[in-house]
Order: structure tokens, then sequence, then C-alpha cells
């Protein structure tokens, strides 16, 4: 049997791959990035090598030697600082110089073509977990208004907008203006200026960009969001279903239900004139 790789980034998702891996009995290869990735990854995998962000040719290296044929992108890189501490070997730089841009699409889509190139196939990063990914539907005991359903139908607006420039993924909206959108330095950074420039009540909306490639770019949700929303008195949390990872759902519903927050998945279909929002039943 060909052994399986992973290219693991930040977060819990890397982990929660490698534990479903080991359930499964898969032969997992690691390769784990320097202040990006959690050590405890090591606890999980037998074969784990750590490189620096940029560090291609080496990841090439470790998995043809292992002999991988398959791998998965986990978990994501702070673009904000790796911009400033990457490293790059003689294949990571040659292949830094040809990139059109440094839009996250661009950079992930080239780095699954250098790997395909050399055998190794880029599949889901979801493929051993369905389970994180919803479904349409209500998953907390409270649920969104008349005027939070508006202030979502306008955030998915926005955030399909915003994503396919490939700026971001969420945009925090109150009463049908948006107070912020995602930018480098990610979710939980944007969840905290909208509450600062808003204060309470917000609604927080995460959507996949348009022709995102799921395989290795899935839009996170988990504990930690909610944590950010509590702490800005946000009131609803609504992420596209069936294209969005919420990493440990019953904790995220069980924390939502404690501060009485909504969590919801909705159903985002593209129209001629925008995009339509199904509200889907409580689960």
């Amino acid at each position: 049997m060909s052994r399986f790789g992973l290219i693991a980034g930040n977060g819990r998702f890397p982990l929660l791959f490698a534990e479903a891996a080991r359930a499964q009995g898969l032969d997992l290869v690691a390769v784990a990035h320097q202040g990006e990735t959690l050590e405890t990854l090591n606890d999980l995998v037998s074969e784990v090598s750590w490189v620096r962000v940029g560090e291609l040719g080496k990841i090439i290296d470790i998995f043809k030697t292992a002999g991988v044929t398959q791998a998965v992108m986990a978990g994501g890189i702070h673009k904000s600082g790796a911009l400033s501490h990457i490293q790059p070997d003689a294949r990571g730089l040659a292949f830094i110089s040809r990139l059109p841009s440094l839009k996250d699409d661009v950079i992930l889509r080239g780095i699954a073509q250098e790997l395909e190139g050399e055998g190794i196939r880029v599949v889901e990063s979801t493929r051993l977990l369905p389970d994180l990914v919803p479904q349409p539907g209500v998953f907390t005991q409270a649920a969104p208004d008349e005027r939070q359903w508006q202030d979502i139908e306008l955030g998915v607006e926005v955030a399909k907008e915003i994503g396919r420039w490939d700026i971001g993924q969420s945009v925090v909206v109150k009463r049908g203006t948006v107070f912020a959108v995602e930018g480098l330095e990610g979710t939980n950074a944007a969840i905290r200026r909208g509450g600062e420039l808003a204060g309470a009540g917000l609604v927080i909306v995460k959507v996949s960009k348009p022709h995102q490639d799921l395989r290795f770019d899935v839009p996170t949700v988990g504990p930690e969001t909610i944590e950010e929303m509590r702490a800005v008195a946000a009131c609803v949390l609504a992420v596209e279903a069936e294209k969005t990872l919420m990493v440990d759902k019953p904790a995220v519903v069980r924390q939502a239900d404690a501060a009485g927050l909504c969590v919801v998945a909705v159903s985002v279909t593209q129209t001629a004139t925008g995009f339509r929002v199904s509200q889907g039943e409580r689960e």
C-alpha cells in the first residue's frame, strides 16, 4: 500500500486529520512548518519532518523518499508573518519567482501542480473527516431573527465579492452595514476590529471564495471563533454549508449556547443577479 502525505499548517485541523488517519490505519508521513504547526502533531504521527515556510524542494524530497503518492494540505499559513520570515530553498525560490501574484489561490494551486508534477496527487483535505463539513441548518438553541437573516444575506454577497478578489472569506455586519472584512490578518482579527467599530450585535459571515479549490483551501471556524465573538458580544455566526470546516462542532455549539449566540450553516446558490441564501432547518 502506498504511503499518504500530510502537509501541515497551523490550527487544529492537521491534528484532527492525523488522528483520523491513525484510526483508519493509514500510513501517514507528515511535513510540519516551523512556527506554524502545533508540536502536538509529533505525538500523532510516527514520521514527522519539520521544514521552514518556503522549503518546497525539501517537502517534495521527503515525500518521494518515503514513497508518498497522495497528499493533503491541512491548515493554513499565517500569510502576514510568512512574508517576513519565509526561507525558501532553491526550488521554493524558483517557484515563487514564477508566480504571477501572491494570492492564496495562485500559491496553493501552484504548489499542488509542483507536487503532482512529481507524481504526488493532492486530494481533498476533508476526505477522512466528512462530519466536519456542516449541512444547512441552525445548530444552536437561538436562531437568527429577520434582521439578522438580512445581515447574513448581505454578508454572503460581500464575502463572495471580496473572495473573488482573494482578499478574504469573512465579513462582519450589523444592521445592514459592513464594519469589517477579513484581510491578511484573518477572521479573528476581523471580528475584533468589527467589535471595536460597531459594538455588540454583530453578525459574522464566512463563505468559500468563488471557484475555490476545496482540496486544500477550506474556510474554517472552531471554538476560537466563538470565543472571539463572545468577547465582542457578537450575535450570529453564519457559514456556508458543505464548503466550510467546523472544527469540534459539539464544542462550538456548546460554547455558543452558553453565550446565547446563533450558529447556522446556509446553502449559497449563485444566480444571474447575485447569490441566493437558503436558511435550512433547525438541526
